[in-house]
């Protein structure tokens, strides 16, 4: 698509590959920056329900009381 290649200087340097970049470990990179992203969401999600505290109790069971430190404590203590 977007027709014929044309002829491009080959001294241009480009972050981003240059023209027409079909890199031969695109699976292996992709591999890579997805096991990065997994990390740091998982991290974050670590984070967040050490750090989650909630005012109002809820009247009925709600999905993060799974997971969540707070009430993690209070079936232990239980």
């Amino acid at each position: 698509g977007g027709g014929a290649r044309y002829p491009y200087p080959k001294e241009v340097w480009s972050p981003a590959g240059g023209w027409w970049t079909r890199p031969s470990n695109w699976k292996s990179n992709t591999a890579i920056v997805f096991a990065g992203i997994l990390a740091v969401a998982y991290g974050v999600f670590t984070v967040s329900a050490d750090k989650e505290k909630r005012l109002v109790q809820p009247i009925r069971p709600i999905p993060s009381m799974r997971w969540t430190r707070e009430y993690k404590e209070q079936k232990d203590a239980a």
